[in-house]
């Protein structure tokens, strides 16, 4: 299991379609992907109703989870992919 913190720069948060995007993303990869906020909550980042339950906002810090047999690819790829901005 490897994780990472990293902090939603995008102006609007994890909204529809910024959400869509990265459970697109996310379904690329075997491993489990996953992503603590808050107080010891945990979604799924291959769940869009998942991810839109999670209401994080622009400047809101998530842990990114990721476990399975290509876990360091995904994580690497998916902080990426938030840092550009979830393809907005």
């Amino acid at each position: 299991m490897l994780s990472q913190k990293i902090t939603i720069k995008n102006p609007t948060g994890l909204h529809l379609r910024p959400a869509g995007n990265l459970c697109r993303e996310a379904m690329k990869f075997k491993s489990k992907v996953t992503f603590g906020y808050g107080d010891q909550n945990v979604a799924n980042a291959k769940s869009v109703l998942s991810v839109l339950g999670a209401c994080i906002k622009s400047g809101d810090e998530i842990e990114l989870i990721c476990e399975g047999e290509d876990e360091e690819e995904a994580l690497s790829y998916l902080i990426k992919y938030i840092e550009d901005g979830l393809g907005e």
